[in-house]
C-alpha cells in the first residue's frame, strides 16, 4: 500500500514569518503577556527603593540615584506605559466576555486602541507626574 504524502507546514502561529502573518489581534495578545512580565522590573526598582530606605542612608543614596537617573526614568515612563497597556487589555477582555466586539474588525481597531491609549494615557501620566 502506499505512504500517505506528508504534507510540511507550520503547527502553530508562533512560526511569525513566511507562514504566518501577524495579525493586530495575536500581537496585542502578546504584548498583553509581555507588559505583565516588564511590570516586574518597575516593581523591582521599587521594592528595591522602598527597602534601601529601611535600611540605610547610603544605600537609599545608591538606590535612590538609580531611581532618579535617566535609567530610573525611562524605567518609570515604560512601566507607566506597561500599566496602561495591560489595564486596557483587561477592559478589551471584559468586552469580549460579555459577547460584544467579537467581529474581526472590531478586535483589531480595540487592538490599536490599546497601543494609541496607552500612549496617550502615559503622556497624559507624565506631565501630571512632573507638574
Amino acid at each position: 500500500m502506499a505512504e500517505p504524502k506528508r504534507v510540511e507546514r507550520p503547527l502553530s502561529p508562533f512560526m511569525i514569518g513566511p507562514y504566518y502573518r501577524p495579525q493586530m489581534t495575536s500581537i496585542s495578545s502578546i504584548m498583553i503577556r509581555i507588559t505583565g512580565l516588564a511590570l516586574i522590573v518597575g516593581i523591582a526598582l521599587i521594592a528595591a527603593w522602598i527597602l534601601s530606605a529601611a535600611i540605610s542612608e547610603p544605600a537609599f543614596d545608591c538606590v535612590n540615584w538609580l531611581v532618579t537617573s535617566w535609567l530610573g526614568w525611562l524605567v518609570w515612563i515604560g512601566s507607566a506605559w506597561a500599566i496602561w497597556y495591560h489595564l486596557l487589555g483587561g477592559v478589551r477582555h471584559f468586552i469580549f466576555d460579555a459577547g460584544k466586539a467579537m467581529d474581526i474588525p472590531t478586535a483589531e481597531k480595540l487592538g490599536w486602541a490599546m497601543f494609541i491609549g496607552a500612549t496617550v494615557l502615559t503622556v497624559i501620566t507624565i506631565i501630571v507626574a512632573v507638574v
